[in-house]
């Protein structure tokens, strides 16, 4: 498979290491020299320094010859032309463009057939859902759902007070009536697809998948038992917190927002008359005294600045606001977020590379969620009728080193299968993997073998 990206900024460095992980043939346009530079020295592919709305750079990229063309520049503009010129000059069959301003989605200018993109991604839309989401399962961690299934994956820190820490798997199992999986483990910068005699330890990042009602009991035993959530802060007004503000209140919360920038004030109130809009910088000492913050069930710090958001969902722990939800994107900045107590960290640029990553894996997958920057995935398959998985008992199907599948759903029975279970046709199957086997699990799934 051969894919051509233009823009080499957090999402399209994300998104090209995802794929040539996966042995795909990559090519990066990056008008700027110093960056397409820097890009080549840390990837394994072509960088070009060059204009990506230029027919002569696509074809120099092998734009001929390409199955994807996905342009994530900053600018909305250039990649909805750079689409459109791909439309226009080249035959590529798919077409990928990001697009982050909300008057175009508000102004309904990006209809299916606009410039012939097959997908737009807008990054705050994609991490405001998830936002929403992780608020409606009560904010004690970040949470992975599923298109077909009601089993939920959860990420729960093991602290040294922790159940979990110091057993093996098979004993946590034991002191636990719930039926639940650990699917993964997070340690340092590694991915571990855990067997029975995997030992936690404390620092551990635990992806625990399980129903609702289990998932709700196991964080309960771990001390992260869920709060009543009516009353939420959002500090920063950008598309995320402005458009989690406007769910949330429709949803019948309390909701007041902290924003810096006074002309953004003004047009949040007349975009959100039934918020709070409060102008502060949440930085300025005795914020959270004046305006009473603390009293809030839940704070989302959505702001421009990663660092801020850390630090005022760490603050507002310390504070007695039950729940917070920080809005990261580095990767290195996960842990420490964890450490300090936050309850969920959320990246757009892994909420818009999931999505991507969705589309192009192909129509009979459901969802993707990735870990640890994308070094393992979460999958939901459908199992069609040329699947070669179809009717070979589980001990007996071949899957690739570090993989493991979570559960199955078919119709309404949601189950954690064992080795006799055999995937029947229109099942829909949860497999974590590592990246090197994606491929491998594509196979397994789309076709007889």
């Amino acid at each position: 498979m051969h894919v051509v990206i233009v823009g080499a900024g957090e999402i399209g460095i994300h998104i090209a290491s995802q794929l040539i992980l996966e042995n795909k043939d990559v090519v990066i346009v990056e008008k700027n020299p110093g960056i397409a530079q820097a890009v080549s020295g840390k990837l394994d592919c072509m960088v070009l320094a060059e204009d990506g709305n230029n027919p002569e750079t696509l074809v120099k990229a092998g734009i001929e010859k390409a199955e994807y063309f996905i342009s994530v520049t900053n600018s909305d503009e250039i990649n909805m032309i750079a689409s459109g010129l791909v439309t226009s000059e080249f035959n590529v069959p798919h077409k990928i463009a990001r697009v982050r301003n909300l008057d175009y989605y508000r102004s309904k200018i990006l209809g299916e057939s606009f410039l012939d993109i097959d997908l737009i991604v807008n990054p705050g839309i994609e991490a405001a859902r998830s936002v929403i989401q992780t608020i409606a399962m009560g904010a004690t961690s970040g949470v992975m759902t599923f298109a077909k299934t009601g089993i939920q994956m959860r990420n729960l820190f093991v602290d040294p007070a922790s159940p979990f820490s110091g057993k093996t798997l098979i004993q946590i199992r034991q002191s636990f009536a719930e039926n639940f999986l650990v699917s993964a483990i997070t340690r340092k910068n590694n991915v571990i697809i855990p067997t029975g005699s995997t030992v936690i330890n404390a620092g551990d990042m635990l992806y625990l998948a399980a129903t609702p009602e289990n998932q709700r009991k196991i964080f309960a035993r771990a001390g992260r038992g869920t709060e009543k959530i009516k009353k939420v802060v959002i500090v920063g007004a950008d598309t995320i917190g402005t458009l989690v503000a406007e769910v949330l209140i429709m949803d019948g919360f309390t909701v007041t927002i902290v924003e810096r920038d006074a002309g953004r004030c003004g047009i949040l109130a007349g975009l959100i008359p039934g918020a709070l809009i409060i102008n502060a910088d949440i930085s300025d000492e005795g914020i959270f005294d004046e305006e009473r913050l603390h009293a809030y069930d839940l704070m989302v710090t959505s702001t421009g600045n990663q660092e801020l958001n850390i630090l005022t969902a760490a603050y507002a722990k310390s504070m007695d606001i039950k729940r917070t939800v920080a809005i990261v994107n580095k990767a290195s900045y996960y842990s420490i977020a964890s450490r300090l107590g936050i309850d969920s960290t959320i990246s757009p640029k892994n909420c818009a590379a999931d999505a991507i990553l969705k589309y192009m894996r192909g129509k009979n997958i459901q969802s993707v969620h990735s870990i640890l920057e994308g070094r393992a995935e979460v999958i939901e398959f459908l199992a069609g009728a040329s699947s070669a998985a179809i009717g070979v008992p589980l001990r007996d199907l071949t899957l690739p080193e570090n993989s493991l599948i979570i559960a199955v759903a078919r119709g309404e029975e949601e189950m954690v299968p064992d080795g006799d279970f055999s995937i029947a046709e229109g099942d829909s199957v949860l497999v974590i993997t590592k990246k090197k086997s994606i491929p491998k699990i594509e196979r397994l799934f789309s076709q007889k073998q």
